[in-house]
Protein backbone atom coordinates (compact mmCIF):
# COMPACT_ATOMS: atom_id res chain seq x y z
CA UNK A 1 0.00 0.00 0.00
CA UNK A 2 1.09 3.48 -0.79
CA UNK A 3 -0.59 6.51 0.66
CA UNK A 4 0.11 10.21 -1.01
CA UNK A 5 0.00 13.57 0.03
CA UNK A 6 0.10 16.55 -2.01
CA UNK A 7 0.95 20.19 -1.18
CA UNK A 8 2.19 23.40 -2.72
CA UNK A 9 -1.29 24.16 -4.25
CA UNK A 10 -2.89 27.63 -3.77
CA UNK A 11 -3.47 31.10 -6.10
CA UNK A 12 -1.52 32.60 -8.62
CA UNK A 13 -1.12 35.15 -11.25
CA UNK A 14 -0.91 34.40 -14.60
CA UNK A 15 3.06 33.75 -15.59
CA UNK A 16 3.61 32.93 -11.83
CA UNK A 17 5.46 29.66 -10.61
CA UNK A 18 4.36 27.08 -8.34
CA UNK A 19 5.77 23.75 -7.28
CA UNK A 20 3.73 20.78 -5.71
CA UNK A 21 4.81 18.01 -4.04
CA UNK A 22 3.51 14.93 -3.24
CA UNK A 23 5.22 12.58 -0.16
CA UNK A 24 4.17 8.96 -0.45
CA UNK A 25 4.41 6.91 2.39
CA UNK A 26 4.09 2.65 2.35
CA UNK A 27 6.16 0.29 0.53
CA UNK A 28 8.68 0.78 -2.21
CA UNK A 29 7.86 4.27 -3.11
CA UNK A 30 11.37 3.61 -5.61
CA UNK A 31 10.06 1.23 -8.04
CA UNK A 32 6.66 2.63 -8.20
CA UNK A 33 5.95 5.18 -11.65
CA UNK A 34 4.19 8.57 -10.54
CA UNK A 35 2.20 10.84 -12.46
CA UNK A 36 0.64 14.18 -11.81
CA UNK A 37 -2.96 14.53 -13.23
CA UNK A 38 -5.49 17.28 -13.12
CA UNK A 39 -8.75 17.68 -13.30
CA UNK A 40 -10.81 20.99 -13.93
CA UNK A 41 -14.52 21.97 -13.44
CA UNK A 42 -16.74 19.74 -15.62
CA UNK A 43 -13.82 18.27 -17.99
CA UNK A 44 -12.04 14.41 -17.22
CA UNK A 45 -8.89 13.83 -15.48
CA UNK A 46 -6.01 14.40 -17.78
CA UNK A 47 -2.80 13.22 -17.29
CA UNK A 48 -0.38 16.18 -16.95
CA UNK A 49 3.31 14.86 -16.54
CA UNK A 50 4.46 11.26 -15.24
CA UNK A 51 8.40 9.83 -14.38
CA UNK A 52 9.66 6.41 -14.30
CA UNK A 53 11.00 4.64 -11.19
CA UNK A 54 14.43 6.00 -11.92
CA UNK A 55 13.64 9.31 -12.35
CA UNK A 56 15.43 8.77 -16.03
CA UNK A 57 12.91 9.35 -18.21
CA UNK A 58 10.35 11.80 -18.11
CA UNK A 59 6.63 12.56 -20.08
CA UNK A 60 4.78 15.54 -20.09
CA UNK A 61 1.56 16.51 -22.40
CA UNK A 62 1.69 18.76 -25.25
CA UNK A 63 0.22 21.67 -23.57
CA UNK A 64 2.61 22.02 -20.32
CA UNK A 65 5.64 21.25 -21.97
CA UNK A 66 8.91 23.41 -21.56
CA UNK A 67 6.74 24.83 -18.61
CA UNK A 68 5.81 22.07 -16.00
CA UNK A 69 9.00 19.95 -15.24
CA UNK A 70 8.39 16.94 -13.11
CA UNK A 71 10.94 15.23 -10.78
CA UNK A 72 11.29 12.78 -7.98
CA UNK A 73 13.13 12.32 -4.57
CA UNK A 74 13.06 8.67 -3.93
CA UNK A 75 15.41 8.96 -1.28
CA UNK A 76 12.82 11.48 0.63
CA UNK A 77 9.79 9.19 -1.11
CA UNK A 78 8.80 12.76 -2.85
CA UNK A 79 7.59 13.90 -6.28
CA UNK A 80 7.57 17.14 -7.74
CA UNK A 81 6.06 19.08 -10.21
CA UNK A 82 7.59 22.65 -10.97
CA UNK A 83 5.39 24.95 -12.57
CA UNK A 84 6.09 27.56 -14.56
CA UNK A 85 4.80 30.69 -16.67
CA UNK A 86 1.04 29.43 -15.50
CA UNK A 87 -1.87 29.91 -17.43
CA UNK A 88 -5.84 30.20 -16.50
CA UNK A 89 -6.25 27.38 -18.42
CA UNK A 90 -4.18 25.47 -15.71
CA UNK A 91 -6.41 26.03 -12.82
CA UNK A 92 -7.37 22.53 -11.71
CA UNK A 93 -6.96 20.30 -8.74
CA UNK A 94 -4.31 18.28 -9.26
CA UNK A 95 -3.32 14.24 -8.12
CA UNK A 96 -0.40 12.68 -7.45
CA UNK A 97 -0.80 9.07 -8.43
CA UNK A 98 1.20 6.16 -8.04
CA UNK A 99 1.26 2.64 -10.20
CA UNK A 100 2.87 -0.53 -8.81
CA UNK A 101 4.58 -0.78 -12.33
CA UNK A 102 7.90 0.79 -12.72
CA UNK A 103 6.48 2.38 -16.51
CA UNK A 104 4.60 5.43 -16.85
CA UNK A 105 1.20 5.84 -18.67
CA UNK A 106 -1.64 8.05 -19.19
CA UNK A 107 -4.57 6.52 -18.42
CA UNK A 108 -5.55 7.43 -15.27
CA UNK A 109 -7.26 4.01 -14.58
CA UNK A 110 -4.25 2.19 -14.39
CA UNK A 111 -2.56 4.27 -11.50
CA UNK A 112 -3.09 2.26 -8.08
CA UNK A 113 -2.61 5.06 -5.51
CA UNK A 114 -3.77 8.47 -5.60
CA UNK A 115 -3.51 11.50 -3.62
CA UNK A 116 -6.88 13.70 -2.10
CA UNK A 117 -5.81 16.41 -4.59
CA UNK A 118 -4.61 19.99 -4.27
CA UNK A 119 -6.06 23.35 -6.05
CA UNK A 120 -4.16 25.39 -8.14
CA UNK A 121 -5.97 28.24 -9.27
CA UNK A 122 -4.42 30.98 -11.83
CA UNK A 123 -5.87 34.56 -11.97
CA UNK A 124 -5.52 36.51 -15.54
Amino acid sequence: QVQLVESGGGLVQAGGSLRLSCAASGRTFSSNAMGWFRQAPGKEREFVAGIIWSGGSRYATDSVKGRFTISRDNANNTVYLQMNSLKPEDTAVYYCAARRSTLVTVIAAAYDYWGQGTQVTVSS
